[in-house]
């Protein structure tokens, strides 16, 4: 499953929305079945971060995939992400209604007359009482016994529980920001980003601040309008991840508490909390769709390198703008990093040229593997991924991640004295399980590896003739994002 990143560019005010302009005229209906099939496009990130922003790669060490490697594709690794496949299908059906027609007017002179009649008296009656309201208004004579109307407490009196979202978010709202990235060339965008410690780091994602990463303009924007300039610590590609730190951070920080994304459940509620399309502070809810989706993330260029997860699904909404920002638990921790989204079209679900926006497929970098990428960025600044020293391809439809017979930029598809050589893998090989996880592509093995630390122990199960067989393998390292 593929997604892209969306960008929204910097507004030169981001201040009021537009005026709207005068309505055209109703467009007729359109025909049965000509709408966009949702599912057959692919999703794009939940969005920062201006035209071309990339979005996390994997490229491997020494000529060998990290957890995993396509085919070559003139030395660049990993190649674009596959197609994103179809999880439904649109097609025909009836419009949204049928026309109104009003029925005919039936016969009958006199009953008009009477109509007529009545209406003239309901017309005089409407006088008249309008004439004894007047009345009674003008006499003040304090005979009257008062209002008897209710009035409601302070609205600034009334106390939200902790459990519920107006109370999540009054809590979280203070420790998000408004992320705004721009590069050399002037090009960039807006994201989201929220506070991982007291010493002024901010995490959000790779695609929001990687115009800013070298040399650009980087600023955090708080709810309460307080802006920081920051800096970019560290990023990683792959992860789709990138630590921030504030210049002249306040004493006062409060980071947001981090939950436990292994332990989330499908159903779970979800909170989401970002800027879309530049409105700061929005908050959104709804639950946790799926777990465990792969998901390959690029900016739709055809040209950038993608990232991989195995991503929390969402219905929360989520649009351009939102990337970066927390995605919460129905107790304000955080569970994951709002990154990708799901688009049914490049101009939305109306078509046109416009940005893509939420049709409820939004998908999230569980915070378990986010927190481990961001305390190994401020520890040395460069991500390190762990590695099975194996080539994959990235089709669908091959039943599971096969090692290709030949590895990027025409190295070997499985590299010497590696992880997957010690196990005896060979080309050829399709791994269709990684220790109970079922595995149905190259792109979901990357995800699955990248979900454990260089060192981890793992178990691949593997068909070569027909036959499967298993092995126990001690993950690689890759230092950075070469």
């Amino acid at each position: 499953m593929s997604t892209e990143n969306e960008g929204t560019e910097v507004p030169p005010a981001p201040s009021a929305p537009p005026v709207p302009v005068d309505a055209p005229a109703a467009p007729a209906p359109a025909p049965q079945g000509a709408g966009p099939d949702p599912a057959s496009q692919e999703p794009r990130p939940a969005g920062h971060g201006g035209p071309g922003a990339p979005a996390a790669s994997a490229a491997p060490s020494g000529g060998a995939a990290p957890g995993a490697a396509g085919p070559a594709h003139g030395g660049d690794w990993p190649p674009p992400p596959p197609a994103m496949p179809a999880y439904g299908s649109g097609g025909g059906g009836g419009g949204w209604g049928a026309s109104y027609e009003p029925p005919q007017p039936k016969p009958g002179g006199r009953r008009g007359g009477l109509v007529a009649g009545i209406i003239a008296a309901a017309l005089v009656a409407g006088a008249v009482g309008g004439g004894v309201g007047y009345w009674a208004a003008e006499r003040g004579d304090g005979s009257s016994t008062g209002s008897t109307t209710v009035s409601a407490s302070n609205p600034a009196d009334l106390k939200r529980d902790k459990g519920t979202v107006a109370g999540i978010a009054a809590k979280a709202l203070p420790s998000t920001v408004t992320i705004e990235a721009e590069g050399n060339n002037g090009e960039g965008g807006t994201g989201t980003g929220f506070v991982y410690d007291k010493q002024g780091h901010i995490l959000t994602n790779n695609h929001v601040v990687a115009e800013a990463a070298d040399g650009g303009k980087l600023s955090a924007t708080f709810s309460n309008g307080k802006k920081y300039d920051a800096e970019v610590i560290g990023h990683a590609q792959g992860y789709d991840v990138a630590v921030i730190k504030l210049k002249n951070a306040p004493d006062d920080l409060k980071p947001l508490t981090l939950g436990n994304s292994d332990k989330v459940a499908v159903g779970d509620s979800t909170i989401a909390i970002g800027a879309p399309f530049g409105l700061s502070n929005t908050v959104t809810t709804g639950i946790v769709s799926a777990k465990d989706r792969p998901v390959a993330s690029s900016d739709g260029s055809g040209t950038s390198k993608a990232s991989y997860m195995s991503a929390l699904q969402t219905d929360a909404s989520i649009n351009p703008g939102n990337s970066g920002g927390p995605l919460l638990d129905g107790n304000g921790n955080v569970i994951g990093i709002n990154s990708a989204i799901q688009s049914a079209s490049s101009g939305g679900m109306g078509g046109g040229s416009g940005q893509s926006g939420s049709i409820g497929l939004g998908f999230a970098i569980p915070i378990n593997q986010a927190n481990m990428v961001a305390q190994q960025l401020i520890k040395t600044g460069e991500p390190v991924y762990p590695v099975i020293g194996a080539s994959v391809s990235l089709e669908e439809g091959t039943g599971g991640a096969k090692i290709t017979q030949q590895g990027a930029g025409g190295s070997a598809a499985v590299t010497s004295n590696g992880p997957a050589d010690k196990a005896g893998l060979k080309p050829g090989d399709v791994i269709t399980k990684l220790d109970d996880q079922p595995i149905d592509s190259g792109p979901t093995l990357i995800g699955q590896i990248w979900t454990h630390k260089p060192g981890d122990s793992v178990k691949l199960t593997y068909t070569r003739d027909g036959k499967e067989h298993t092995a126990d393998v001690t993950l690689g390292e890759r230092k950075g994002d070469s």
